[in-house]
């Protein structure tokens, strides 16, 4: 099972330099929000990393299988010098497209040491299960015939 797939639009070409840019960040914005993903038992897991993001600016959006984490950092005092500026600063999001087996609906979330956790629950239908098979003994009822 895939914890993300990526979706293709009309232009697949924008959408893998846009992808790329945000999972390898560009010498000018290095990627907003390092991501880790694995599943654990009947969840998937997804962390983040926002170091220093206030948290009441984090919001989280859920339509359809799509979950669009935003965030900002705050613009640099323009009254600075700054030897180094390579944080995001401003709003900036990311997308996860996830699979149609896990349960939207029962995301959790938790913002702890800089780092964004949400935790996504298996689809009670996607969960492997067992059926009973019903058994009939043909010869029983041959012989009661």
């Amino acid at each position: 099972m895939e914890v993300a797939t990526m979706l293709m639009r009309t232009d697949p070409f924008r959408d893998l330099d846009r992808l790329t840019q945000q999972v390898f960040g560009t010498p000018a914005r290095p990627a907003a929000m390092p991501m880790d993903a694995w599943r654990e038992g009947d969840d998937f897991l997804v962390e983040l990393d926002l170091p220093g993001i206030d948290p009441n600016s984090l919001d989280l959006d859920v339509e359809r299988n799509v979950v669009t984490v935003r965030a900002s950092r705050p613009e640099l005092d323009p009254g600075r010098a700054m030897l180094a500026a390579e944080r995001t600063r401003g709003v900036f999001s990311r997308q996860l497209f996830l699979g149609e087996n896990l349960d939207t609906n029962a995301i959790r979330a938790d913002y702890r040491d800089g780092v964004l956790r949400l935790v996504i629950p298996i689809s009670e239908q996607a969960k492997p299960r067992k059926i009973e098979i019903e058994r009939h003994d043909h010869e029983r009822q041959a012989l009661n015939a």
